[in-house]
């Protein structure tokens, strides 16, 4: 297959919908010989700033000398991004190569694998192709049943921040959604968890006691001095002083914190991870669509916030960045989102909202969007594309004003070509 036919196969509707379960995954893989078994791995949960957090751990052990495997879901721009090697995509090529060895066991399976199985499947094969030393493996949702959790004890579970997203999935509180978190936590394992709702806490306490794994929590007090700019971070957390973080969202210091912590915790374990390491990683890290500045004539913002405390974590961004300034918002969410409890985080800083509809099966169509935002006080325009809408946030914005797009990861790629596009107007060559 060229990769034009590989994507078809992954992507096609014979792997579509959503199964729990792990047996079609170990499955898949034992087929492949069962590569879980022959790798090690840092596994990551949560509801907002896993990828951050994963993006931070695996920069850091690259840098500590380590062939570090990251598996990471959406991609932003190109569907290779979602299996790297010391922050290289995997190639056509291999993408080619290992979905060829995959297919005829995917194909003999009575009952067919989901797409994401398949991925996560074709990821790990390829990861000991590669000969990764440690893999950090993001959860795609939840966790328990979660086609990564087919992995045996992980070097360490890590847990991020804990909000409402995919209820109808995993349940409808915060302890619900903590509980089929925890579902990565191990026997004899170790696992760090952010922590912050006393519930939430008492889910993952009793789920690592039941397990007889060892609970970490992050320690936020580490960090004593935070710096703000849209280029970078300077942020000092003891006992390293100050480090440069180029991810410039107000909550990234913590994530940073998270991050450093499951390192220092793998550093007990034996890893050969010096302080030099941690600094000169997160210094280097990249996670492009969150928070993220594409540009400064106007300000032009994209975020990947796609729930309520998303939502929140970028007004507070917004605030630590721009004071009192009112923000243009472009924004585009998947249907089944809970578009109320998202806006209400925002309202108060926005100038405007510009409703639009990413290119998704799942999105919600931008008329539906802006009917919900008619109970707000707020200028709304109902532009259809995203391209539509980029040109008039521009409008509206001018040179001086602040342009913020959010709502979901799924419109990154056609929203930074959409500005890419008018900037080479507005200053051609």
């Amino acid at each position: 297959m060229g990769m034009a036919e590989t994507l078809e196969y992954i992507h096609s509707v014979k792997w579509q919908g959503s199964k729990p379960g792990l047996e079609r995954t170990g499955e898949l893989l034992k087929a492949l010989g069962s590569p879980e078994k022959q790798l090690k791995f840092v596994h990551v949960a949560g509801t907002n700033g896993k990828g951050s957090t994963s993006a931070c751990i695996a920069t850091v052990l690259e840098k500590a000398g380590y062939k570090t495997g990251l598996y990471i879901s959406p991609y932003v721009l190109r569907f290779n991004e979602r299996i790297q090697v010391n922050g290289k995509h995997i190639t056509d090529d291999e993408l080619e190569q290992v979905t060829n060895e995959m297919r005829p066991f995917a194909d003999a399976m009575e009952d067919a694998p989901t797409e994401f199985e398949l991925i996560t499947a074709l990821a790990i094969r390829y990861f000991l192709i590669k000969g990764c030393d440690i893999v950090v493996l993001e959860v795609g949702l939840g966790g328990r049943l979660d086609s990564t959790n087919v992995i045996p004890t992980p070097e360490i579970a890590v847990i991020t921040a804990i909000g409402y997203d995919h209820v109808k999935e995993l349940g409808p509180t915060l302890n619900d959604i903590a509980r089929e978190k925890a579902g990565i936590i191990k026997s004899d394992g170790d696992v760090l968890i952010y922590g912050g709702d006393h519930g939430v806490e008492n889910v993952f306490e009793h789920a690592a006691s039941e397990h007889g794994a060892r609970l970490y929590k992050a320690d936020f007090t580490r960090i004593t001095k935070q710096e703000f700019s849209l280029e970078k971070i300077k942020i000092d957390i003891e006992p390293y002083g100050e480090l440069m973080l180029p991810l410039v969202g107000a909550y990234q210091p913590k994530n940073a914190t998270v991050a450093v912590t499951a390192l220092e915790i793998l550093r007990e374990k034996g890893y050969d991870i010096s302080d030099a390491d941690i600094i000169t990683g997160i210094a280097s890290v990249k996670w492009p669509g969150r928070f993220e500045v594409l540009g400064h004539k106007p300000i032009f913002i994209l975020d990947g916030a796609h729930n309520p405390q998303g939502m929140e974590a970028t007004a507070e961004s917004l605030r630590c960045h721009f004071s009192d300034r009112k923000i243009i918002f472009i924004i585009g969410v998947m249907a089944d989102k809970d578009v109320d409890s998202m806006l209400v985080n925002i309202v108060p800083l926005a100038e405007a909202f510009i409703a639009v509809k990413p290119d998704n099966i799942r999105a919600m169509c931008s008329r539906d969007l802006a009917k919900k935002m008619k109970q707000h006080e707020v200028q709304i325009f109902d532009c259809g594309t995203i391209t539509k809408g980029v040109i008039k946030a521009f409008e509206i914005a001018g040179k001086q004003g602040i342009v913020c797009a959010l709502g979901s990861l799924f419109f990154s790629a056609e929203i930074r070509r959409a500005h890419g596009e008018i900037m080479h107007e507005l200053l051609p060559d």
